[in-house]
């Protein structure tokens, strides 16, 4: 009965559904990021966050003196 998880015990069963199951986790994360298009513009849109935030931290706290 319990010959089916003897199977993953061995070391050359479980590499290959590690494997399986991880190609098959990244092709679904790859598929959610690109298969809408209003989510990729987002998150492509997300790369200029770092570069932004100097600006817009000195924007407020310089209004924030004027205040």
């Amino acid at each position: 009965m319990w010959d089916w998880m003897q199977w993953f015990t061995h070391m050359e069963n479980s590499k290959v559904l590690a494997l399986v199951l991880f190609f098959v986790l990244f092709c679904g994360i790859l598929l959610y990021v690109y298969a809408d298009r209003n989510r990729s513009k987002r998150l492509e849109s997300y790369k200029y966050i770092p570069l932004q935030d100097d600006d817009d931290e000195k924007k407020t706290s310089a209004e924030r003196k004027v205040k």
